[in-house]
């Protein structure tokens, strides 16, 4: 007799891409120059090296090396949606220093930084600004970008290293790392010492949970695209008349000078495929790259969650808005043994009479629409550290039946999906994870090792495992991995309850609990959280018809 268990061994392996990525004609965007580097449909890179660097620590430190080994005439590129000229990498290295020296040196240092809003709306206008004009003073070219909705921003934070007869050291970092304050923390979560001001229940120190990738091998020359279209767009930095006149006032640097030509991609280094998925908004007179936006990052979610059949991780700064949530639900509700576990800040980062409230009313619209697609298979949590202080999530970061893996600067909310510019990297690794449950998902679709192993490096710190296979097999299995998680999260939920009473449990993890809005308070949080919050950059037809 055949049970279900032997059938699902017997299935093959099926290891195609289109399974689980867009092809060129999914993406939507027959403007962009990315996918017109492959051929036919494919609208992704295979042979790369993909390695997760989770945590502000962990990435400036590889970060600093890489720049340090560039030499004259090597090529760096970098965006930002917020840098601060003296946030360490290292000890007494500023990132201003590290890239003004890569530029004194003879790298070719090349920079987009979002010009944002005013400082007094707690914003980076000036900060922005002096990173710009200290990268231009050594000799290097960085522009304020405002080339956005209103009310919007560029939020993709990735930089591009190219090595000129030596593209076997060439590198991307993608994800949702600053180079900013507050990010240089670490999985003991003691916080940055250069912090920035948030809500009071953070600290004067606010613990920071984040993540960015490595890049080796042909998607580096993805990443590079990506770069290349926005610094050779050429529509104007800016359209406000008062940024204008600013700029003429203050000298300026307003228009990009000529990149040299792209070098070839590196060489096949790995066995990963990776697959860059984008947001930008329609505007008036839009990208030249984009002149209908691209919402890539919402088309993926959709095409993947279709797929979901054991297990749908996810840490978030948000996790707000209905029409996110929508596809993850549908999921959920299609699928009875599909469970969904997602970690997110317990507390947003500001606390104001109007910020507060239409944060944590979206927080319940979309969590409210999870669990009635998918009841208790539905799990939420927020962060602590060992000193009991809420842990800041700001990872971006998405793992469904650990097969297909996703980490970008793109929160789940409405506005990364349609409103402001977003990079994100989904991969898919060719290697077939031997660990049992060798297909949480589908029969015949099996685990993979990228994938697996970034969720399990997560899980571990957010439980305080000691990170050994042998130690953790339960955490492979989705349904194992579900009540550990609700069992450490509840062991610590009644310690605290209890008054804090003898040894604290182990694990950071503490259950999200979803404070209740009187109906005065929704009905006037409602326009403000739509409206500026989590506004919609879709055209009017895509949100008639609720499509991406």
């Amino acid at each position: 007799m055949t049970t279900p268990e032997m059938t699902a061994e017997m299935a093959p392996v099926t290891q195609d891409p289109q399974e689980w990525l867009l092809t060129q004609r999914e993406r939507g965007n027959p403007a962009t120059r990315l996918d017109d580097r492959h051929e036919g449909e494919v609208a992704w890179s295979t042979g790369n090296s993909v390695r997760p660097l989770v945590h502000g620590t962990a990435y400036f430190t590889e970060l600093l090396a890489a720049v340090r080994g560039l030499r004259a005439g090597d090529l760096l590129m970098f965006t930002d949606w917020r840098g601060d000229p003296d946030e360490l990498l290292a000890d007494g290295v500023e990132v201003s220093e590290v890239l003004c020296h890569a530029a004194r040196r003879g790298v070719i240092v090349k920079g987009l930084v979002w010009r944002s809003h005013l400082d007094r709306l707690q914003f980076s206008e000036a900060e922005n600004r002096h990173l710009g004009e200290e990268i231009e003073a050594a000799g290097g070219e960085c522009l304020l970008d405002m080339r956005v909705r209103p009310g919007g921003s560029h939020h993709q934070k990735f930089i591009v290293l190219r090595h000129i007869g030596r593209p076997e050291l060439d590198v991307a970092y993608v994800g949702g790392i600053d180079l900013c304050r507050s990010r240089h923390d670490d999985a003991a979560h003691k916080g940055d010492p250069q912090a920035q001001p948030m809500a009071k229940v953070y600290g004067s120190r606010p613990p920071w949970h984040d993540a960015q990738v490595e890049i080796r091998g042909p998607a580096v020359g993805d990443v590079e695209a990506v770069f290349r279209e926005r610094w050779e767009d050429p529509a104007p930095l800016t359209r406000n008349p008062a940024h204008r006149l600013r700029a003429l006032l203050q000298r300026e640097d307003t228009r990009p000078d000529p990149l040299p030509p792209q070098p070839p991609d590196p060489p096949h280094c790995g066995p990963h495929t990776v697959q860059l998925l984008r947001t930008y908004p329609r505007r008036w007179h839009g990208y030249s790259f984009a002149p209908d936006g691209e919402r890539s990052i919402a088309r993926s979610y959709h095409k993947v969650l279709n797929r979901a059949r054991g297990l749908i991780y996810l840490e978030d700064q948000y996790l707000w808005s209905p029409q996110v949530a929508a596809p993850f639900a549908e999921a959920l509700a299609a699928n009875p043994g599909l469970h969904m576990i997602a970690v997110i800040p317990r507390f947003p980062d500001q606390d104001g009479r109007l910020s507060l409230p239409p944060n944590l009313l979206g927080h319940g619209l979309a969590l409210d629409m999870l669990r009635r697609g998918g009841g208790d298979r539905v799990a939420v949590y927020g962060l602590e550290n060992h000193e009991g202080t809420p842990v800041y999530v700001h990872a971006k970061v998405c793992v469904v039946d650990d097969a297909w893996a996703c980490v970008g600067s793109d929160n789940f909310n409405l506005r990364s999906w349609t409103h402001d510019s977003e990079l994100s990297c989904a991969v898919l690794d060719e290697t077939p994870d031997p660990r049992e449950p060798r297909f949480p998902g589908e029969p015949g679709r099996p685990a993979r090792v990228y994938a697996r192993d970034l969720r399990l490096g997560l899980n571990r710190e957010h439980l305080d495992r000691p990170g050994t296979d042998e130690a953790d097999t339960d955490l492979c299995d989705p349904r194992s991995l579900f009540k550990a998680f609700a069992a450490s999260a509840a062991a610590l939920d009644a310690w605290h309850d209890a008054g804090r009473h003898g040894p604290r449990p182990p694990g950071r993890l503490r259950a999200y609990r979803q404070p209740d809005l009187s109906r005065w308070t929704k009905a006037w949080a409602t326009p403000l959280y739509r409206g500026v919050f989590d506004p919609d950059g879709r055209p009017r037809a895509l949100r008639r018809a609720g499509a991406f």
